[in-house]
């Protein structure tokens, strides 16, 4: 869909979605120095490509679909990452980071890309500091 071309863009890997939410990784299996730049850029194309979805669903469906929203987490560390043999193999990351970005999604506000203060310093770094408000 629409997410997967735009983190393929990007070269943002799916990792999977897990009932209504995205997960995505940059940086792995090689390092990218901006990762924190790729991600926020792959978090602000979903949010408006969900955003002109939503505008074209309400013709249809009504006015309470405008309260359909995304709420996006983002937080950079290290990963474990491997693949679970099954029925299904998937690749699966573990760790500190995926915890704290799946915190900053879900204590997030809806429409808004929340970072933490890693991801925030990259970003700061980058001479992007505007961004973060």
């Amino acid at each position: 869909g629409a997410f997967d071309r735009a983190a393929k863009k990007r070269t943002i890997f799916k990792v999977e979605t897990i009932g209504d939410c995205y997960v995505a990784v940059t940086g792995l299996p090689d390092p990218q120095a901006d990762h924190a730049m790729r991600m926020v850029k792959f978090a602000h194309e979903c949010r408006s490509k969900f955003t002109d979805l939503v505008g074209k669903l309400k013709e249809f469906l009504g006015e309470d679909t405008a309260k359909l929203a995304m709420r996006f987490g983002l937080h950079s560390g290290p990963v474990t990452a491997g693949v679970l043999r099954g029925e299904k193999s998937r690749f699966q990351l573990f760790g500190n980071t995926v915890s704290t970005a799946a915190t900053m999604e879900s204590t997030g506000q809806p429409t808004k890309i929340q970072v933490s203060s890693e991801t925030a310093d990259l970003i700061t770094a980058a001479g992007k500091a505007r961004w973060l408000f």
